[in-house]
């Protein structure tokens, strides 16, 4: 299949929200949690989540701001500062999956999708235990993206949490942490690694067939 803009603007609507979101290859699979400023926990899966920069420790997510429908997730981190990125795994991927789902402000994802609040060191949002590896953030901005209607929110890593047998001087493995990608809106894999590389540097390019 080949398919220009015209083309790709003249879709039928679910058939080009698939495509699109599934277009750009497997991406990571988190659930954010947050907390509201009278301690309502909230809970929902993402795959917008993005490296920034390591010094300092930031990390992106796209989000779609308030508006005529509750954003739940958005209004928490907001109101409250902080949140919390936790990577799903194989046992929870299904109950993950549903905190996509439009629960009432009142019905917390957690008890909802059977998923367990954790609280780690005194930081004020919810983690989810049942995740390998979990990360503690401090909203810092947020930059609106006028062209749809979406920001990118950016938010500094306080605290993290690493399975001991993942970390190798730094360098996370994905598969030892059972860590899952999705693709498009529905669809998850499970993470097998295939090599490991040194930093490329010219001088040492090996000699490709």
């Amino acid at each position: 299949m080949l398919i220009n803009y015209n083309e790709i603007t003249e879709l039928d609507r679910i058939y080009r929200l698939n495509l699109i979101n599934a277009i750009t290859g497997i991406k990571p699979a988190n659930l954010i949690g947050t907390i509201s400023a009278d301690g309502r926990t909230n809970l929902a899966i993402f795959s917008s989540v993005v490296h920034l920069g390591s010094d300092p420790a930031i990390i992106g997510m796209i989000l779609r701001p308030a508006g005529e429908v509750r954003r739940h997730t958005y209004e928490n981190i907001i109101e409250s500062g902080v949140y919390t990125i936790n990577h799903v795994t194989p046992a929870i991927i299904e109950r993950a999956h549903y905190t996509s789902a439009k629960f009432p402000r009142d019905i917390s994802e957690f008890d909802a999708c059977g998923l367990t609040e954790e609280y780690l060191d005194g930081f004020a949002a919810p983690f989810v235990s049942e995740s390998s590896i979990k990360i503690g953030l401090k909203f810092e901005e947020e930059i609106p993206i006028e062209r749809n209607g979406t920001s990118l929110i950016i938010g500094s890593i306080q605290i993290a949490s690493v399975p001991d047998e993942a970390n190798n001087d730094g360098h996370l493995d994905l598969e030892r942490s059972n860590t899952v990608g999705i693709s498009g809106l529905n669809s998850y894999y499970t993470v097998q690694k295939k090599a490991q590389f040194p930093y490329a540097r010219p001088e040492e390019l090996p000699k490709f067939e």
